[in-house]
Formats: C-alpha cells, sequence, structure tokens
C-alpha cells in the first residue's frame, strides 16, 4: 500500500515536471533549442494598450505570440514532424513529396516531368518569338541574351518517383521552349539534358538525394559552362571558375534544403558530396563583360559562391523581382528600375530557369522588354495568331522575291534573316488592308 502511494506520487511529480518544462525553458533558456528552417515567419510580440485592449487586437497578437514562443515549441514541431516521417512516411512540410528509397522532392517537379504543368505550344510560341527578337535586337547593341535550362530534380531521377504520382507522360514546357529554341535559333544552354546524360558519367553527385537544386558541384560545372559559353558567343576571354582540390562531406546547406524544411528531429543519412575549393582565375589581361541574370532559386547558389566575380558588374533579378545585392542595402526591386536603361548598362542578359519553372519563363521579363524594345503596347492575340504567323512564315520562304525583301530588311536593321521573317508575317497579318 506504501509502496503503491510513492510511485503515484513519483508519477504525478514526473507529469508536473513534464508538463512545467515549457515555462521552464522559457524562463531560464535551459536547453540550446534549434530555430526551425524554411519560410517560416515567426509571430511577434506586441504591447498592451487601450486601444489595443478594447478591440481585442491585443488579446489575438498575444495568443498568437505565445502560441508561437513557449519553451521547447520547435522540439515538439521536430519531434511530431519525426513520427509522421518515420511511421506514415509523410512530409509536414508545404509540397514536398517522400520517393522511393527516402528521395525528397517538391512536387511540381514530378509535375513538370509529366507535363501536368504544360501551357500549351501557343504560349510557348509566342514567349519564345518574342525572346528571338528581343535576342536579335539586343545582339544589334552588341549584347547577349542567353537562355539557361537549369537541371530538374523530376528529370534526373524519375525512378524514385512514389507509385502513386506517376502517370502517362504527356508533352511538357521543356520539349516546348527546346523545340522552339531550336527552330528559332535562340542562344541556349540545356543543363537538364547534360545533367541526365552524365548522371551515371560523373565522378561525383549532380544532384542531391535530399535537396531540390542541383549539387554545389554541379552549379560549379554549370557555372564553368555558362562562362565558356559567353566567351564563345562574344569571342572573349574572360576570368575563369576552377578548382584543384574537392572536399567530400555529408551534404551542405542547399544539398539538404528540402530535409532542413522538414524540421525533422534527427539528420538523414544519404551520399556524401562533392564540394570543390573554387578559384578565381585573375582578370589581368582578360575581358570582364556586366550582366543581368534573371532567375529562379537555382542561380542563388552561383551567387552566394561570388559568380559575379567573373563580371565587371552583376545583378541578380530574383524572380524578376528583388535586385541583389542592391536588395540587401536599400529593398531595391524591378518595378523600381528603368528597364531599358538597365539592359543598356549591361553587355550579357541570362534568363536562367529549371524545368518546373517554365510555365512563367522570365517572370515577365519578356515581355516587359518586348514591349520596350518595340516601343509600343503588346496586342493581345487569338490563340490561332502564331499558327497563322508561322503558316505564313512558311510561305514567304517560298516567295523568292519576298525572301529577297526579308533578308534585305535584316541586313538593314542588323538582325538575323529569322526576325526580319517573323516581323514581316506579323505585320501583314496585323495589317489585313495592306493586302
Amino acid at each position: 500500500m506504501k509502496s503503491g502511494f510513492n510511485i503515484k506520487h513519483i508519477l504525478f511529480l514526473l507529469m508536473l515536471g513534464l508538463l512545467s518544462l515549457p515555462l521552464i525553458q522559457n524562463t531560464f533558456n535551459i536547453i540550446k533549442v534549434e530555430p526551425l528552417k524554411g519560410a517560416i515567419t515567426p509571430a511577434a510580440d506586441t504591447a498592451i494598450t487601450v486601444d489595443g485592449w478594447f478591440s481585442g487586437d491585443y488579446q489575438s497578437q498575444k495568443e498568437t505570440y505565445l502560441n508561437e514562443a513557449f519553451g521547447l515549441r520547435n522540439i515538439f514541431i521536430r519531434f511530431n514532424n519525426e513520427i509522421a516521417f518515420k511511421f506514415y512516411n509523410k512530409a509536414l512540410a508545404n509540397n514536398v513529396v517522400i520517393g522511393k528509397q527516402n528521395y525528397l522532392y517538391e512536387e511540381d517537379y514530378i509535375k513538370a516531368y509529366y507535363g501536368r504543368d504544360f501551357i500549351g505550344m501557343d504560349s510557348i510560341s509566342k514567349r519564345m518569338h518574342k525572346l528571338k527578337f528581343l535576342q536579335d535586337t539586343l545582339a544589334k547593341l552588341n549584347k547577349t541574351l542567353i537562355f539557361v535550362i537549369a537541371a530538374g530534380k523530376g528529370t534526373f531521377y524519375p525512378e524514385y518517383f512514389p507509385d502513386n504520382l506517376k502517370s502517362e507522360k504527356g508533352p511538357t514546357n521543356y520539349e516546348g521552349y527546346v523545340k522552339l529554341a531550336n527552330e528559332l535559333n535562340i542562344n541556349y544552354i540545356d543543363f537538364d539534358k547534360y545533367f541526365v546524360e552524365n548522371k551515371n558519367k560523373s565522378k561525383y553527385l549532380l544532384y542531391p538525394k535530399y535537396g531540390i537544386h542541383w549539387s554545389y558541384y554541379g552549379e560549379c560545372l554549370a557555372a564553368d559552362s555558362i562562362v565558356k559559353y559567353i566567351e564563345k558567343k562574344r569571342n572573349i576571354r574572360m576570368p575563369h571558375v576552377s578548382w584543384n582540390d574537392i572536399e567530400i562531406d555529408k551534404p551542405r546547406e542547399r544539398d539538404a534544403d528540402i530535409e532542413d524544411g522538414m524540421n525533422l528531429l534527427f539528420n538523414l543519412r544519404g551520399p556524401e558530396l562533392a564540394y570543390p575549393k573554387l578559384i578565381f582565375e585573375s582578370d589581368s589581361g582578360k575581358a570582364k563583360v556586366s550582366s543581368i541574370v534573371i532567375s529562379d532559386s537555382f542561380y542563388w547558389g552561383m551567387f552566394n559562391f561570388g559568380f559575379s566575380n567573373v563580371f565587371s558588374s552583376s545583378q541578380f533579378w530574383y524572380y524578376n523581382s528583388q535586385v541583389y545585392p542592391d536588395f540587401y542595402q536599400n529593398g531595391l526591386t524591378t518595378d523600381q528600375v528603368n528597364l531599358r536603361e538597365q539592359i543598356n548598362k549591361h553587355d550579357v542578359i541570362i534568363i536562367l530557369c529549371t524545368d518546373a519553372k517554365l510555365g512563367n519563363l522570365g517572370w515577365g521579363f519578356i515581355e516587359k522588354a518586348y514591349k520596350v524594345f518595340t516601343e509600343k503596347e503588346v496586342v493581345q492575340h487569338d490563340a490561332d495568331y502564331y499558327t497563322r504567323v508561322k503558316a505564313l512564315e512558311d510561305y514567304i520562304r517560298t516567295d523568292t522575291k519576298w525572301m529577297a525583301i526579308v533578308e534585305k530588311g535584316a541586313k538593314d536593321r542588323g538582325i538575323s534573316v529569322d526576325s526580319s521573317l517573323t516581323l514581316n508575317a506579323t505585320w501583314y497579318i496585323d495589317h489585313p488592308s495592306a493586302k
């Protein structure tokens, strides 16, 4: 009887201690708690005011803050996420998919692989014709426009997709853009294709198991290739990015960014990755051109390891919205800059995009720049407009006299014959009274 009474007391005190732990941690901060990672905006504390008290705003904001700021909260969240992952194969993180052998994806990359986000060839054609016009217009100004397709994880690791997300593969944005890039002779680099072709040839992993972006080693290769492509297009010699030594280590930073966003209690075990120790070649006697890079998050790695060192000056327009590095100092965004002036100041314009984001390639940059250089409103055409333009282009190629006019126009304007052909076809269709 006495022994049972003692056990009850012990259990009661133990439970009381456990319930008191958050309060003790909040007061004395005994345990070092790692902050949660990912797109998390912590709730701000609030001060009591007369107006806030009677309106109820103070109570509401204070309750939200206390619910998010109590001691050990982050550990409890990680514990809950760990249980969901280990026992139920679920990721309590937005858009995250757990594949076979615990390969981690964001669902958008699986959709892109199967073409579930396909925007249609008409939309792709419309954008790519504008891109071609911009490329030729900028070439006349001694500027180089380059379209870069970053590797996508869905394309690289389709074998690990969970069975419930597999389906028949339809037409994809990637296939549409590559087809038009080849047909229109657009400057482009296809890292999606390169990475897949070298998947089993590369000495080091090009894509991490627990990250959504290409590996650090992969983006170093991509940076080197971009420099060499610019050199070839502009017939110059630029400072190179190189390395003589490589560290092999567990995944660092972006190479485990999906895992980090899942906020698990324990780190996952995965294959080690390669980390080149980068060397930036001296710019003595070499050309240093200026650049604007319009990109999704796939450029962050290059930006952070100092890829801008190969340029005389460089801006990173993140999703064509925030302008880095200026955004750090003054919050500069693209809607605060004069687009024509910025293009005039730079020699190379790079539009970099992974396959899962191709549906909105350029994030408005292509359309805005096209409008700037045509100096008129962009006309919204019906769905079959570009089909009629292409049909007329095919006809013009068979008309010797008309092609002579097209070729003369290309020479006079300093643009390609393809662009001159498109301008002739669109003008003819837009001015039916002149027929």
